[in-house]
């Protein structure tokens, strides 16, 4: 598999070590973005006493945060194109802080429930340009290696919210939370000035017409592909990991314990991913990958819900279910980026990519709620749901994989 544009895509030549530093640093701006996003599951049991939720207005709430994602995801592609891939992170940085903010100052459920939704575009500004970003900064031949990197941002993102989460949820509440989160964004905001470089000048170099990207991009049947499993996977992973602090909650596994467990099972993913990266890049077959993952997540959540298995290999299976689904997303991302049509339309395939990852979030966690309210309240039929969803992505795995062995053009 190798890339179809040139690393620079129009910019200078970046210092190796000044990129590498700068790519790297994206990461971890990309980790703090995610902190945002998984700081509702170990704050969830405080709202749900707070104002009174149900189960499934819990599951709206944690994926709300998705609603921008699911609008905006392309059009902030263009909006990146137009303004700059830095200059678009740092507007999703003081958007990220200022919701956060206003969410913990205003506190009723209405404004919280309106400042996730906020929330999520501001992610979307941050975590969309990333990868094009760092497809700037660095050699195409150490792409893959970067981008298996980057697919750890959110389980790494994850397992630090979580485990400081419930940290700092002992010492407070959840407004306290929200706060300090907001101040650490603004402070990736300012480290963002001074370490990514600046945006390449375009001088007089037309701009291509929106339209004329939007349908390239969304005539591709290569992008729909890469976009639709990217949903199919994200909405069963989060799903899983953001109702596993309410599932040991029910099992009488409370505190930092359901906190701790939570945030291994989400940190493992990043093992997924960093294998992903390694693969590729030795030439492993990208379709083969996706197969495998998320073919063990349907056996692995069969095994953890369904099996009745006892405690201990039900944690197990979901560690695998994790760790070996992290193949998926570090796959997709470095497919999107050498499946886009061409070199100008890689932000809007990125988008187009999230977009679909933000709807899959945002039906994930109230499918899987409304599964288990028809059972009964019994999380043992969570597999149903999230089995469905990947014998869907295993479908159009298998259609990537037909595409690239055939060399179908886009």
């Amino acid at each position: 598999m190798t890339a179809q544009q040139s690393p620079a895509d129009g910019a200078g030549p970046q210092p190796m070590t000044h990129g590498v530093r700068a790519a790297l640093f994206l990461v971890l701006v990309g980790i703090c973005a995610a902190l945002h996003i998984w700081k509702l599951p170990p704050a969830l049991p405080q709202l749900q006493a707070q104002f009174q939720l149900s189960l499934v207005q819990s599951g709206f709430l944690l994926s709300v945060v998705q609603m921008g994602g699911m609008a905006l995801g392309l059009p902030i592609g263009l909006v990146a194109e137009r303004i700059g891939l830095r200059r678009c992170i740092l507007i999703g940085l003081a958007t990220l802080a200022t919701a956060s903010a206003l969410g913990a100052w205003l506190d009723s459920a209405a404004t919280v429930l309106f400042c996730r939704a906020i929330e999520g575009c501001g992610f979307l500004m941050v975590a969309m340009p990333v990868p094009s970003l760092i497809r700037r900064l660095i050699p195409a031949e150490n792409l893959s290696r970067v981008m298996g990197l980057w697919g750890c941002y959110m389980p790494l993102g994850t397992v630090i919210i979580l485990l400081s989460g419930s940290w700092v949820l002992s010492l407070g509440d959840w407004r306290l939370l929200w706060l300090l989160l907001a101040a650490l964004t603004l402070a990736c905001l300012l480290l963002t000035l001074s370490i990514v470089p600046p945006d390449p000048a375009r001088g007089d170099q037309p701009h291509p017409a929106a339209l004329t990207l939007v349908t390239t991009t969304l005539r591709s049947q290569n992008v729909w592909l890469v976009a639709l499993t990217f949903g199919a996977y994200a909405s069963q992973w989060i799903a899983v990991i953001g109702f596993l602090p309410t599932i040991y909650m029910a099992a009488g596994i409370t505190g930092t314990t359901a906190g701790l467990l939570t945030a291994i099972v989400a940190g493992v993913n990043a093992i997924g991913n960093l294998a992903a990266g390694r693969l590729l890049h030795r030439g492993a077959r990208a379709w083969h990958l996706l197969v495998l993952g998320l073919g063990t997540m349907i056996l692995c959540a069969y095994a953890a819900f369904g099996a009745q298995l006892p405690a201990t290999a039900q944690f197990l299976a979901v560690l695998m279910f994790s760790m070996v689904g992290g193949l998926v997303p570090a796959t997709l991302f470095v497919l999107g980026l050498t499946l886009a049509p061409n070199p100008q339309t890689t932000s809007t395939t990125i988008g187009w990519m999230q977009q679909c990852s933000a709807l899959g979030q945002f039906v994930g966690p109230p499918l899987v709620a409304w599964v288990v309210n028809r059972a009964g309240g019994d999380w043992q039929w969570t597999w149903v749901a999230t089995s469905a969803l990947a014998a869907a992505g295993i479908g159009l795995a298998i259609q990537i994989g037909r595409r690239t062995r055939t060399g179908v053009k886009p």
